[in-house]
């Protein structure tokens, strides 16, 4: 497909890159171009591998949801807010009160690292792995909260330490961050090991889980950090509509954590009233839809074998991935992986840490993994 500006640009930062030019056909070259880079030929992007998108989704189901629910867009969608609080609740196991409705999981994370930039009296330092997702901390930091961060090494095989995360919580600690399974590496910290954490330091300072990709662990009820609230724990959990939903542009997710908690951070969230009613109809829909989801992680298994199997082609070891995406050390600069990639129509992420330059790629349709397996081929 002939990809446009907008859709070119946002590819483009997407893969790491600063700006990139979109085809001529379109627009004349922007000026903050990486040397010598060049559109892919034709200017088509074959396959976006670097968002953590699912292709398949939103369901069959929660499209024809979507077009019963727009006449009824004039409407304001109180009543269906209200109806999916309760769903997310008795699926989950918890009390509605204990239920935070957001624009997707983004909109908790930002609101969840305001609260702890304006809490009184509490630390003022937030301490997380790293790499893990930047959303909260990005935003913590624009609010005057610092980062404790600690790097994720080989000596663990890149699984988060929470010995050494336990070690950096002080006086000073407003809260602590983990994105389990991790992004972007993918790994998935032991849930037994996690719950020890989180009883521990949870008495200490509240702990944040983003369980955005949740559903690729084996079990996903016992992976997620959920029951540790009903303990009476000061964990938060976050959990997304963008991922296996399929629900990226649709934006849904939901904060679980204690009523006194939940109470002051949704202070800073519009509280699940900026949702749409088409959102919340089609997400009641899917989130019963346990065939697409079992669908969705089959077709994801599939295109993650195929993808350990071409990597272990051009010699490259992948960390194990517990979610739908892969990352792998790359034996070049990681923005001239992204570029050359890119020239190939195929977007992927880069970062460097633990002194290595890492590749990580999402897990599309498989004809998107054959476009890939095409570039690596090429750059390789």
């Amino acid at each position: 497909m002939a990809i446009n500006r907008r859709d070119w640009l946002r590819a483009s930062l997407l893969s790491g890159l600063s700006l990139a030019a979109a085809p001529a056909a379109f627009c004349e070259p922007d000026p903050e171009l990486p040397a010598g880079y060049t559109p892919p030929k034709g200017g088509v992007l074959k396959a976006r591998l670097s968002a953590n998108e699912n292709p398949y989704g939103p369901s069959p189901k929660a499209l024809k949801t979507i077009t019963e629910a727009a006449p009824d867009g004039y409407l304001y969608a109180m009543e269906y807010a209200r109806k999916f609080r309760k769903l997310v609740a008795d699926t989950e196991g918890v009390p509605e009160e204990y239920v935070l409705l957001g624009a997707g999981s983004g909109e908790l994370l930002t609101a969840a690292s305001l609260w702890a930039a304006y809490r009184p009296n509490a630390g003022r330092t937030i301490v997380a792995p790293d790499p893990t997702f930047d959303a909260l901390p990005r935003t913590a930091l624009k609010h005057g909260i610092s980062m404790d961060k600690v790097p994720l090494v080989a000596a663990d095989g890149y699984d988060i330490n929470l010995n050494k995360l336990n070690e950096r919580v002080g006086s000073q600690t407003g809260m602590v961050y983990l994105c389990n399974p991790n992004n972007p590496t993918a790994i998935t910290v032991d849930p037994a090991k996690l719950r020890a954490f989180c009883g521990a330091v949870g008495a200490k300072t509240p702990i944040l889980v983003d369980e955005a990709y949740i559903h690729y662990t084996p079990d996903p009820k016992a992976y997620s950090m959920v029951d540790t609230v009903m303990k009476g724990s000061n964990v938060i959990v976050t959990k997304t509509f963008s991922k296996v939903h399929g629900f990226a542009g649709l934006r849904m997710g939901y904060m679980i954590a204690k009523p006194e908690i939940l109470e002051e951070i949704a202070k800073f969230s519009t509280g699940g009233s900026g949702l749409s009613m088409t959102t919340l109809r089609a997400a009641m829909v899917s989130m019963q839809d346990t065939d697409f989801v079992n669908y969705s992680l089959g077709k994801t298994r599939e295109s993650k074998e195929y993808l350990y199997g071409v990597l272990k082609e051009h010699n490259y070891e992948p960390l194990p991935s517990g979610a739908n995406f892969v990352m792998f050390p790359i034996r070049m600069k990681g923005e001239d992986f992204v570029t050359r990639m890119m020239d190939q129509g195929v977007s992927i992420r880069q970062w460097k840490f633990d002194g290595q330059y890492w590749c990580r790629v999402s897990l599309g349709t498989m004809p998107q993994m054959q476009a890939f397996a095409d570039g690596l081929k090429v750059i390789s």
